[in-house]
């Protein structure tokens, strides 16, 4: 089988409301049409995984466990509007954290293309035909590090981060006003038509 095209998608300010930081399910919030340009995705075939700093665990802030059960709902919300994620990976550390255990500089905190390499390397994916999508100069970065094609949101901290791109274009290939905007240039790209996995 060949290796799938994916969709890496930022979670804070791309998916869902972005709040500094999100300790508990309480304060999700999915962006208006995110769940349906999830559905579009998943739909056309292309796999789709979330690639998040977490590093509120690192501040102690909230546990792995908590942020996996916050994950555990986020993809129950996207269940019921009929939309999956094949995938959530995250970093927990900061070279400043205060909790000795998540003290490092890592590969998997972006703008280190760590994530995104081992969920290619997990789950099938073909980087080189596959997408980042954020709000953030460090997620797009991440993108390009791992050879793919990136869009900015404007969600988020998007609109801040594209005044800030003026010094760096070359390292957003496209910008859109949210997750659909963003879905549909993708799905432009892709071509027509659903694609088999």
């Amino acid at each position: 089988m060949p290796a799938r095209a994916a969709v890496f998608l930022d979670r804070d300010g791309t998916l869902v409301r972005e709040v500094d930081y999100l300790t508990s399910a309480a304060q999700l919030r999915l962006l208006r049409g995110a769940a349906a340009a999830l559905r579009r995705l998943n739909e056309a075939g292309l796999a789709v995984v979330v690639v998040t700093n977490q590093s509120g665990v690192a501040r102690g802030l909230l546990s792995e466990a908590e942020l996996e059960a916050i994950h555990g709902d986020l993809r129950r919300r996207l269940a019921r509007h009929g939309a999956r994620l094949d995938g959530v990976y995250y970093c927990p550390h900061h070279p400043e954290a205060p909790l000795p255990r998540y003290r490092r500089r890592c590969q998997c905190r972006k703008p280190a293309p760590g994530l995104l390499r081992r969920a290619a390397r997990e789950l099938g994916l073909d980087l080189g035909r596959s997408f980042a999508v954020g709000d953030s100069a460090r997620d797009l970065e991440a993108g390009k590090r791992a050879g793919c094609r990136t869009a900015l949101v404007r969600t988020g901290y998007g609109a801040a981060t594209e005044a800030e791109l003026r010094q760096r274009p070359t390292l957003a290939d496209h910008v859109a006003d949210d997750l659909s905007g963003a879905v549909a240039w993708i799905l432009g790209v892709c071509g027509p038509g659903p694609r088999r996995r």
